[in-house]
């Protein structure tokens, strides 16, 4: 094994002694004349530098011994893989990150050789996508045991920051409609606002998916593949009737992907000073009108998605609710009761009390 450090002396006889780093050519000083004084050191640094590799040949033949594919696997072999074990936009999602010059670093390096800076020099450029996926590679090569152990430990990861997300406002939105000039845009936005439905599901909306007698929109969401059904309000119904009333309500839409709609959302917003929203918005302002409307959680779960951030942002805590006053709920649920015998109102009874009357009944 060829050795890394080489002694050198810089000047006559007399002079000090250097080390000498072949694989950077870097000179270091070695403060001494004394040449066995030096040998010794340089030989030092040789023996510190041979043993881990020599660990590592050790390892890499006894685990070639149980998997030939441990000399050869690279970080683009993990990327490779699970592209194939992903479908649809997905994998589309996949291969685009698969060609992000944030992971060019580590891209060509084995696994087997992968240290945890490695790992951390990727993790510095601070995109919330490259944490992700890499988080995502690195688990997927030790569930296929293409790693003895992990490299980078769970609690040094950096923690994943997302930027700041809003939902649009009816005045943006109508905004939007107004400067928009492409009808099939136009319809598409104002559906988005209606059924709050993520944008790809809206898209891919069909003329058969509209039932006119009962007055719903039925399809079945993308992402997780469970029917939905929506029944539409007087204003949302009208949309579809400037819309074919077979196939594709949205041809173009529906044909390009879901990053050139997002795109072409974002430049419209741009020419008109918005910011901080995205198609995405749409889902968080469905969500926090449904909550200012006392619409109940599990309607707005069964429309959006059970597992939808949406929701659950909404219904916790962002969307600003009045809350009435007890007595005027007393007093409404006594005007829903006639049954309320009058001579108890004639008595000057509470609203607690007729109230408690119309609950005992």
């Amino acid at each position: 094994m060829k050795t890394r450090y080489r002694l050198i002396r810089r000047g006559s006889r007399g002079g000090k002694f250097y080390c000498k780093d072949t694989a950077t050519g870097k000179r270091t000083s070695l403060n001494t004349t004394s040449e066995d004084e030096a040998q010794q050191i340089v030989d030092a640094k040789n023996n510190s530098q041979r043993q881990p590799l020599l660990n590592l040949q050790i390892a890499k033949a006894y685990l070639m011994g149980t998997d030939g594919g441990f000399s050869a696997r690279t970080w683009q072999t993990v990327f490779e893989e699970i592209i194939r074990t992903k479908t649809g936009e997905n994998q589309t999602r996949w291969k685009v990150m698969a060609k992000s010059k944030w992971f060019d670093p580590i891209r060509n390096r084995l696994l087997i050789e992968t240290h945890a800076e490695h790992l951390l020099h990727v993790l510095q450029c601070g995109k919330v996508s490259v944490n992700t996926y890499l988080r995502r590679m690195h688990n997927f090569a030790i569930d296929m045991n293409w790693l003895p152990a992990s490299i980078l430990p769970k609690r040094q990861w950096p923690p994943i920051k997302f930027k700041p997300k809003r939902a649009i406002t009816l005045e943006e939105h109508q905004k939007i409609i107004a400067v928009e000039k492409n009808l099939e845009r136009k319809m598409f936005y104002q559906l988005c606002w209606h059924l709050g439905g993520s944008q790809s599901d809206i898209a891919n909306l069909k003329g058969e998916d509209v039932d006119w007698p009962n007055k719903t929109v039925s399809f079945t969401r993308k992402k997780t593949g469970k029917p939905v059904i929506v029944h539409l309000g007087a204003e949302a119904l009208n949309l579809f009737k400037d819309l074919p009333s077979e196939g594709k309500l949205f041809p173009y839409l529906s044909s390009v992907r879901a990053g050139d709609r997002a795109t072409e959302f974002g430049q419209r917003c741009a020419r008109l000073g918005i910011k901080g929203v995205s198609l995405h918005s749409y889902r968080y302002a469905w969500a926090e009108r449904a909550k200012i409307a006392g619409y109940p959680e599990r309607f707005a779960m069964e429309n959006l998605g059970h597992n939808s951030k949406a929701v659950h942002r909404a219904y916790a805590k962002r969307a600003l609710v009045k809350i009435p006053s007890l007595e005027d709920y007393e007093n409404k649920i006594v005007q829903l009761n006639p049954t309320v015998n009058d001579s108890t109102n004639a008595n000057g009874s509470s609203a607690q009390q007729r109230t408690a009357q119309v609950v005992n009944q």
